[in-house]
């Protein structure tokens, strides 16, 4: 899972409900003190939540824009139904779209999705691409994850149908290699742990099962007309998608590609700086029809990112 520094909204930012036709949905909503450049909708991977984008809030609204991250159905701050068709990739893309109606401003949102939140912001694209701009997948890959995680996937449902959510949290926290011991980041955060007890069961059983199931929906991506720009953007080191295996799919995308140095799978959290300034950058050389007028007194920065891109 990632782990974010803190679960603290920056200054910038607003806890709220996102009020859409599909339901309300807990975001957190950052706004530029300046004019507004474009929104962006962020979606979280697999046992996360918004608060995984939080470290990126003040750099992308101190680039101008507006950055909506949210809890999916069944995340954290989210309730979802407890039946496991209610989050199927079809009704989760759909839910995408309420969201993007929702925070649009008259114009096309950039679109954002970590890990399994790549996924569905690739199944709501394939669904209707009209409302997004452009699209980022942030250490998501072109189809069923790696082994050795369908292995790990399989263990926690397993323990899921035969425990309750807070001993699978021990049970998890007991996995965890000796060495991430001292890390703050890691170990059995009350934060965290509030996060794991809220999410749904359901959700994660199933969403579970797309992540090791996912077909190779690549070719249908490419084949949009007119072209979606996209961004594929990882560590340098990744164990769910293999860095090679986002490689090739940015190459079948004619996408922009970014490894960004020193980050693994989350780097949303591993390297927050730089991988918001490569986000920034890449929303730059795709703008919405002009800059909005938001509080004057805001000057945005020039978005420069330690980074290795194709």
């Amino acid at each position: 899972m990632s782990r974010p520094p803190t679960f603290v909204p920056p200054p910038c930012a607003q806890a709220r409900p996102l009020r859409t036709a599909r339901g309300p949905f807990a975001v957190l909503d950052a706004a530029p003190a300046g004019p507004v450049r474009g929104t962006a909708l962020l979606l979280p991977g697999y046992t996360g939540s918004k608060e995984d984008f939080i470290a990126l809030l003040e750099p992308l609204t101190g680039a101008g824009y507006r950055v909506v991250a949210v809890d999916g159905r069944g995340q954290y701050e989210t309730s979802g139904p407890s039946d496991q068709e209610s989050y199927a990739r079809h009704e989760l893309a759909l839910d995408v779209l309420a969201q993007a109606e929702a925070v649009a401003d008259g114009r096309p949102v950039h679109l954002l999705g970590h890990s399994l939140g790549g996924q569905i912001a690739r199944a709501a694209v394939l669904e209707d691409p009209a409302p997004f701009r452009t699209l980022t997948l942030m250490s998501s890959g072109p189809a069923e994850v790696a082994p050795d995680q369908q292995r790990r996937i399989r263990m926690l449902g397993e323990a899921l149908g035969a425990m309750d959510m807070g001993r699978v949290w021990e049970a998890m926290r007991a996995l965890d290699p000796p060495e991430d011991a001292g890390d703050p980041l890691r170990g059995d955060r009350d934060d965290l742990r509030r996060r794991w007890l809220l999410h749904n069961p359901a959700q994660l059983l199933a969403t579970g099962h797309q992540l090791r199931t996912e077909p190779d929906r690549v070719d249908e991506l490419a084949a949009l007309d007119p072209p979606l720009p996209v961004h594929v953007l990882s560590g340098e080191r990744d164990d769910t998608w293999p860095v090679p295996v986002l490689d090739a799919m940015a190459g079948r995308l004619g996408a922009r590609r970014t490894r960004i140095e020193g980050a693994e799978h989350s780097p949303n959290t591993d390297r927050p700086a730089e991988t918001a300034a490569a986000v920034a950058a890449f929303w730059d050389d795709h703008p919405v029809d002009g800059p909005q007028d938001g509080p004057a007194g805001a000057s945005r920065p020039a978005a420069q990112a330690v980074q290795k891109r194709d």
